[in-house]
């Protein structure tokens, strides 16, 4: 699945997508700038636009949800 992830973000135009886990949450990615893959393919760290990160295991990792409206997520604290 990340080198899915990775495909999807050489994509020009960059086309905002959804990270969904295995419980069926999606993380909205709407720029290039709020995912990270850390070297290693282990972690997908997903930020929204107040700065509240994410950091999911690759295991947890289900699918994309592409060219849609993702639903936003809350995050719990």
């Amino acid at each position: 699945m990340i080198s899915d992830i990775r495909k999807h973000l050489d994509t020009i135009p960059f086309v905002p997508f959804a990270v969904r886990t295995a419980d069926g949450r999606e993380y909205p990615v709407p720029t290039f700038d709020h995912i990270y893959l850390p070297p290693g393919g282990g972690r997908v760290v997903v930020s929204d636009d107040e700065g509240i990160t994410v950091v999911l295991s690759a295991l947890l990792v289900s699918g994309l949800v592409r060219g849609t409206r993702p639903r936003k997520h809350k995050h719990t604290r």
